[in-house]
């Protein structure tokens, strides 16, 4: 399924990758490679390091890597397919799709797609210009939106009438439904999803309009606010408005403010803070936070945190841990909320950002500032309810953290609140829910309160002779090539990534050949791919052989310790040690690493037994 292997390959091959990440880092060549600041973390010296002749990158402050399509993918937000199909643009390549079923799933989104974009433009264009959005024009500049603010976020207004888009359009009836922009009525006539409303388009994090937030004029009768039905390009659980137009700005700052109503995010970003999003009428999903960690690792809830109660806070923690996440909460004064704050005082908006609270901290301070603490009985309630708050987290040393703070202000000392259980504050008419089950996934987090699992992996190795080795045959195969062999890499990491270079074409199929058998072997070439080599291929050549022929000597020492014969070992053991001792004078070396090569691979039970290969000295 999906696009043809053959057309990732050309995309692959035909695309420049210096241009490619050229147009989001500024790179500036070093010898055979490019250099520049990371554009996935902050950093001040450039970490991150491009081989244009392997098409590879890799940063060795954060560990990104990959190639061009990787880069795209992660820089832009696309899935695969987005990104190959963006390449391929840039490329002239013409892509063919696996089969017809997948092709015609692209085209179909492709209509819907188009069908919204003119849904886009005809209730744009009908609240500039017609008669009948006067009233909605009004509303919009009550809430301080200018002219500006409307086309740059393309808001729009759906008459009363109940099919004037859909004549409008005259759309096939099956895309107009698919599309979300109306039903079929009783009748069979396509009629509107949405009438008399201003309508804010919902865009997905590529820029393509997807669906509708619809607000009725005060005084109407309805709900108060309407969004579009899921679809097969709408999926309201995963998008989140505003954040085509903020990403530039989350990733810069690694912040990312989410607020509860789309005029919020416009005052956000009038106020100077323009990164700042919204969820598209439904409550914070996990596949919102998971979403937002590709772009920043802090998080800013700009709206009531603690309405939704325990069950919404038990869930944040989770995920705050799941995904790596810093969750804090920003307070208004006053009460009011961002989109108004943004007219009266812009300033005092950043301010409330800048002044978030943790997550924990704005609940707990929450109790105690409406608590009375005038009394002993008081204090204790006080503690109590603060208690049950601070237990929630999954942390235990967080939880003790706050437990001192509550010690404190309660005037309790702290060893009367640890080892005990707090049960939070019944509040009348509420329904408190069971906490998720987890399934036993590497993926989910531990129970609150329990330790994660350890995993057992493997780290890169550190630099050495096997690393440097290995560095010398990406960068100059063919010259060293015939010296090596396998059993001069002993460890696991290095000895899968010299069999997977010397079994296949390509670096990229090395790269993946390795990381299937061992994921840090596939890491390990990808680092090695940007560092140039600059050591003397003779002298690692002679340390990797003579590290080799230190560990045969070890081994044949100790089989002496327990031979029958142990004069027959010792002849080869004198044989060997006479050998490492001219491998390290500089007249002997070349006769001496040909000898201890041939003997190496020749007593190795593993390898194939062959005529040694015919080398040229790599003395200089």
């Amino acid at each position: 399924m999906g696009i043809l292997d053959d057309d990732i390959v050309a995309v692959r091959e035909s695309t420049d990758i210096v241009a490619v990440i050229s147009e989001h880092v500024g790179l500036k060549r070093t010898g055979r490679r490019w250099v520049g600041l990371c554009p996935f973390h902050n950093e001040k010296s450039g970490s991150f390091s491009v081989n244009a002749e392997q098409k590879l990158y890799y940063c060795f402050g954060c560990g990104a890597k990959g190639d061009a399509i990787s880069f795209v993918r992660e820089v832009e937000h696309l899935d695969f397919v987005a990104a190959v199909e963006k390449l391929a643009v840039k490329a002239g390549i013409t892509l063919r799709y696996s089969d017809e079923g997948q092709s015609e799933g692209r085209k179909r989104r492709t209509r819907l797609l188009a069908a919204v974009e003119k849904a886009v433009d005809w209730y744009h264009q009908r609240l500039l210009s017609s008669p009948d959005a006067a009233a909605a024009r009004a509303y919009l500049r009550g809430r301080g939106l200018t002219g500006d603010d409307v086309r740059a976020y393309r808001i729009g207004w759906a008459p009363e009438g109940w099919d004037e888009l859909a004549r409008a359009l005259r759309l096939p009836d099956q895309d107009f439904v698919d599309a979300g922009l109306g039903f079929i009525n009783s009748r069979g006539r396509p009629t509107d999803a949405f009438r008399g409303r201003v309508l804010f388009p919902i865009f997905d994090v590529k820029g393509d309009p997807v669906g509708f937030g619809g607000r009725i004029m005060p005084g109407a009768e309805g709900a108060k606010y309407k969004n579009s039905v899921d679809s097969p390009i709408y999926n309201k659980s995963s998008l989140l408005y505003g954040l085509n137009f903020a990403k530039a700005d989350i990733v810069r700052a690694d912040e990312a403010i989410v607020c509860e109503g789309y005029t919020d995010v416009i005052g956000f970003a009038k106020a100077g803070v323009p990164r700042a999003v919204a969820t598209c009428g439904t409550a914070l999903t996990e596949e919102h936070f998971k979403l937002l960690r590709s772009f920043a690792r802090r998080l800013v809830l700009a709206f009531d945190a603690d309405a939704a109660g325990q069950n919404a806070a038990e869930r944040v923690y989770a995920w705050e841990k799941k995904y790596d996440l810093d969750v804090a909460v920003a307070s208004f004064p006053g009460g009011v909320d961002p989109a108004e704050l943004a007219q009266s005082d812009p300033g005092a908006l950043a301010v409330a950002i800048a002044e978030a609270r943790p997550f924990l901290k704005f609940r707990l301070d929450r109790v105690l500032d409406g608590a009375s603490l005038d009394t002993p009985e008081h204090r204790v309630r006080a503690a109590e309810s603060a208690m049950a708050v601070v237990q929630e987290h999954p942390g235990e040393m967080v939880r003790d953290q706050y437990l001192l703070e509550v010690a404190a202000r309660c005037r309790i000392d702290p060893q009367q609140l640890r080892g005990r259980r707090f049960e939070a504050p019944v509040v009348p008419g509420a329904r408190r829910e069971s906490a998720p089950k987890r399934t036993g996934s590497d993926d989910e987090p531990p129970p609150y309160g329990e330790p994660a699992p350890a995993r057992r992996t493997r780290r890169l190795p550190r630099d050495s002779s096997a690393t440097e080795a290995l560095r010398l045959l990406i960068w100059n195969h063919d010259d060293i090539a015939p010296w090596l062999a396998e059993v001069l890499f002993p460890d696991p990491v290095t000895s899968t990534a010299y069999r997977s270079v010397m079994a296949t074409a390509t670096l990229a199929d090395a790269i993946a050949m390795a990381g299937a058998e061992e994921p840090v072997a596939g890491e390990l070439l990808q680092r090695l791919a940007v560092e140039e080599p600059t050591a003397d291929p003779a002298d690692v050549l002679a340390r990797l052989v003579d590290e080799a022929a230190g560990t045969a000597m070890a081994a044949l020492r100790a089989e002496a310790q327990v031979a029958e014969d142990p004069l027959a070992i010792g002849e080869t053991i004198g044989w060997l040690n006479l050998r490492i001792m001219e491998l390290r004078e500089p007249l002997t070396r070349q006769l001496a690493l040909d000898e201890l090569l041939d003997w190496l691979i020749d007593d190795e039970p593993n390898l194939p037994h062959e005529e040694p290969p015919v080398r040229e000295s790599l003395e200089g």
